[in-house]
């Protein structure tokens, strides 16, 4: 872990809970598939707040459920 700790998105727990698949989140989310499967694999670097939004919207979450901060080891 990082020295400040980390941010986990919880995407692909939240679609599971939806019982929606990614190609129908994608579609409603108005995002592309890959950005889906990068969100979903913890493979972001900057989040965007506008896809926040809208994952948010679609699935019909709090910010809270979608992102997790994880605090440093000590």
């Amino acid at each position: 872990m990082k020295q400040y700790g980390t941010i986990k998105i919880k995407l692909n727990e939240l679609i599971k809970q939806a019982g929606i698949s990614k190609n129908k989140l994608s579609h409603r989310a108005e995002m592309q598939r890959t950005q889906i499967n990068n969100y979903c694999n913890n493979n972001i670097t900057r989040l965007d707040i506008d896809v926040l939004a809208r994952i948010c919207c679609t699935l019909d979450c709090k910010i809270e459920d979608l992102l997790e901060f994880i605090p440093p080891e000590e």
